[in-house]
């Protein structure tokens, strides 16, 4: 399955070492994200480690295995969906995320229950995926 992840959905793989972080190593699916998530992640890094249940070393390593798996698209390559995207966002700052999905025809992994409140674009919540790929996991 191909998925969009937003900036929480990696953030919470990183913070914490349970079902988030599994199901993003699920070989089935294959991650997408804008460009903008490393620029947001950099700008809450230091944020985001202190909330870590990690070491700093466990941490960096887990962030360069996620960063390693998820297919980041420049900006460029969906730019001309925003204005669509702008409209249909219930959240403003998410729109880049509705943007690429508009290009790509992909639904959006997001714990946003603000997303869901659109039917242009779908959105996977974590527990979506589980239900999806709880056997992944099992193995």
């Amino acid at each position: 399955m191909d998925i969009i992840v937003d900036a929480n959905i990696l953030f919470a793989a990183v913070i914490k070492d349970g079902i988030t972080a599994r199901l993003m190593f699920v070989d089935r699916l294959h991650l997408y994200a804008p460009e903008f998530l490393l620029d947001e992640f950099s700008k809450y890094r230091d944020e985001i480690l202190q909330k870590s249940h990690r070491t700093p070393d466990d941490f960096d390593s887990v962030l360069s295995e996620l960063l390693a798996i998820i297919h980041f698209i420049p900006k460029s390559e969906f730019q001309k969906m925003m204005k669509v995207a702008d409209e249909i966002s219930p959240d403003i700052d998410d729109s880049v995320y509705f943007a690429l999905a508009l290009k790509t025809g992909l639904p959006i992994w997001s714990n946003d229950a603000r997303l869901k409140k659109q039917s242009a674009v779908r959105i996977y919540s974590t527990s979506d995926m589980l239900n999806l790929f709880s056997a992944d996991l099992e193995q």
